[in-house]
């Protein structure tokens, strides 16, 4: 390059090429400056280290129009004489397409020539635009039609709880009437009975209290799924509570020749609780420790004090220490254990889903264990199973004892 070119400032100072070329070499973006016919007058590093990386001819020694732009030079300056301030076009630079801008400057008719490294948006090739567009549209609909699924999906099971509360409701008096009938007839009130006659009317009889049972487990569930339940707490004795279920379920672990053992600790307190939606989760429990317990089996259910540790990761070590050595029952701990098959452990979170029954043989709906969860919860407590294949089950519910807010 020529040592003589100089460039003039506003002030009309001449400015040396060695300092404009360094003004040059601050840029970021490649910058050449080039004659009408194509040599090349300026470049700056950012341009040098694009066009030189590889093996070929120093840049002084190329044609801009020729090697670089590759561009019919009066097609180009056609442009600029028909007003263009500015053109822009695609250039390869080591097989990468990148955007350059050239202007024109009139009086030492020269082009400065800067390249920006990527496309920028606005550039982009309009296929791309096209393809990106379709693709944002195509996942906005598919939005609004899983949107519209869902809120089908959200009615379709709104209906199905309406459904099944109407449907319980509507068989619960008649059952009710059945039933009754049922024990008139077996208490010898309307008549003798013979051993057979007997015998069909408690066969009778135990699938009414089947579907007595399934009856007040819908209406459980469809006021869960509503959420419409209500906590009635009391001050109750857990222990009148279970006892007073078992002296019901006696009967029909007697019927399946299943023995049923009690222990129910002495120290148990009165405490708040909802009386029936408790039993009815303990009842559950019942319910699917004898479905499991083949004849001859066992089943305990144990309740007593205990101490239910939820310490926050923040507490104190020394208050830690103190209720260590203070360790006073703060909940009571029901367990229900059978002599069944027993359940494996990939199951022992799905089982109190709801409708899922791990046992295909098995009677029911899939619903007492599921109940049995939002019930315990409810009280803020705690269920959890314990089992393996072959070794029964021991299902276990916490309840807190104190003043529930």
């Amino acid at each position: 390059m020529s040592k003589e070119v100089v460039a003039e400032n506003s002030t009309g100072a001449g400015l040396s090429v060695g300092i404009v070329q360094g003004l040059l070499d601050a840029l970021e973006r490649p910058v050449i400056v080039a004659e009408r016919a194509g040599r090349i007058v300026l470049t700056n590093l950012r341009a040098r280290q694009c066009v030189e990386s590889s093996s070929g001819p120093n840049l002084g020694e190329l044609n801009l129009f020729t090697h670089l732009l590759r561009v019919d030079p009066g097609v180009l300056f056609g442009q600029i004489e028909s007003g263009e301030q500015e053109i822009s076009l695609q250039v390869d630079c080591h097989g990468e397409m990148v955007q350059a801008q050239i202007r024109w400057l009139p009086e030492p008719d020269w082009l400065v020539v800067q390249v920006d490294a990527t496309p920028s948006e606005q550039e982009a090739d309009p296929k791309e635009q096209h393809t990106v567009q379709a693709l944002l549209q195509e996942r906005e609909i598919t939005y609004r039609n899983l949107l519209a699924a869902y809120l089908r999906l959200q009615e379709v099971n709104r209906q199905k709880t309406v459904f099944l509360a109407s449907a319980a409701h509507e068989l619960k008096t008649p059952l009710a009437v059945i039933k009754g009938y049922y024990d008139l007839l077996l208490s010898g009130s309307l008549g003798k009975l013979g051993d057979k006659q007997r015998e069909i009317l408690q066969d009778s009889k135990e699938s009414c209290e089947r579907l007595v049972r399934l009856v007040s487990m819908f209406l459980n569930y469809s006021a869960l799924e509503s959420g419409k339940l209500v906590l009635h707490l009391n001050e109750n004795d857990i222990r009148d509570c279970l006892t007073d279920l078992t002296d019901r379920w006696h009967e029909a672990f007697q019927r399946k020749q299943v023995r049923l053992e009690v222990r129910l600790a002495a120290d148990l307190h009165f405490f708040r609780f909802d009386y029936q939606k408790v039993q009815q989760a303990a009842a559950n429990l019942l319910d699917n420790a004898l479905k499991h317990t083949p004849a001859g089996g066992s089943v305990l259910l144990v309740a007593e004090p205990h101490f239910w540790e939820r310490r926050s990761s923040g507490e104190p070590l020394e208050a830690e220490r103190r209720k260590q050595l203070l360790r006073q029952p703060n909940s009571v701990k029901i367990s229900v254990t059978d002599t069944g098959r027993g359940i494996s452990a990939e199951h022992h979170q799905e089982i109190f889903e709801d409708f899922v029954r791990v046992d295909r043989t098995s009677s029911g709906m899939g619903l007492g264990l599921a109940i049995a969860k939002r019930l315990v919860q409810a009280h803020r407590g705690k269920i959890w199973v314990d089992s393996e294949m072959g070794r029964g089950a021991t299902f276990t519910i916490l309840l807190p004892i104190e003043k529930i807010q």
